[in-house]
């Protein structure tokens, strides 16, 4: 890990205990980030350090996935979405920018849902309005995770992991992700992945008023063109920038660009908040 990051665990107010990583001045603008399905803040480690210190970046891994606590059950959306406003309770935050991977993305879309007043701004990467009807989502339940058991195969997560980039990533960050996702235990891989497919934030979506950027990689295997358009369509303040040549894992494969683009959104929703 590099030593311009600070790592330390935070027990929310529920007890459950969960591992933080941060980069830049505590007293910076502060962005959340949020990690996808079977990942952990090393999902954005690639990138944490490159964002300007004038920015509190804080990943932090949520239950049930890497070294965080993992509680028999509360895996659903709306669980998540409570877990990292209590967070920022911890962490004497009451506004951040909010921007989340994949199951991340979904989980910022309930955030800025149910918590309005904690969100001033929103980044939607590789995201959706639901998984109903996702043919891709319904056959990795059909056909790996409804069966899983301990441990977890390594060919399904590997096959999983290689499957989110569309341009080549470094052989030991790959591995990273790989290892990380073996860390789930079968039942929070079952838990995270029905909660997801029991919900759709469509009809709620209109409520989020935050500023919000939709990132997408063109060469998204998971989440078509078709769902962006669909979030572009109803958030209302929501522009979308696109990865052309990248996968569902765009900050995996431009760790810098994204850096760049989530950075320059950030400062110029603190902007727009001091001119206000």
């Amino acid at each position: 890990m590099s030593e311009n990051l600070r790592s330390y665990t935070v027990t929310l107010g529920d007890g459950l205990s969960v591992p933080c990583v941060e980069h830049g001045d505590p007293a910076g603008t502060p962005l959340l980030l949020l990690h996808g399905y079977s990942d952990s803040w090393r999902s954005f480690e690639p990138m944490l350090s490159k964002f300007p210190a004038s920015i509190r970046a804080i990943a932090f891994t949520q239950r049930g996935h890497g070294e965080a606590d993992r509680p028999a059950n509360g895996y659903s959306p709306e669980d998540f979405a409570a877990d990292a406003v209590r967070l920022l309770d911890r962490l004497g935050i009451s506004r951040a920018v909010i921007a989340g991977h994949s199951m991340g993305s979904f989980i910022a879309q309930r955030i800025a849902i149910d918590y309005p007043e904690r969100v001033s701004g929103l980044v939607l990467m590789g995201s959706f309005p639901t998984v109903m009807g996702n043919a891709v989502v319904d056959e990795l339940w059909r056909e790996g995770v409804s069966q899983l058991e301990d441990p977890v195969r390594r060919d399904l997560a590997c096959d999983f992991q290689r499957g989110t980039v569309n341009q080549p990533i470094p052989d030991e960050l790959l591995e990273t992700f790989i290892s990380e996702s073996l860390k789930v235990p079968a039942r929070v891989w079952r838990a995270a992945l029905q909660g997801l497919m029991n919900a759709d934030h469509t009809r709620d979506l209109p409520r989020i008023g935050a500023p919000t950027l939709i990132v997408w990689g063109a060469h998204d295997n998971f989440f078509p063109r078709s769902d962006q358009d669909k979030l572009l369509g109803v958030i209302r303040n929501a522009e979308l920038l696109l990865y052309e040549t990248a996968g569902h894992s765009f900050h995996w494969e431009e760790p810098e660009r994204f850096a760049r683009d989530a950075a320059a959104f950030v400062e110029t929703v603190a902007a727009s908040r001091v001119a206000a």
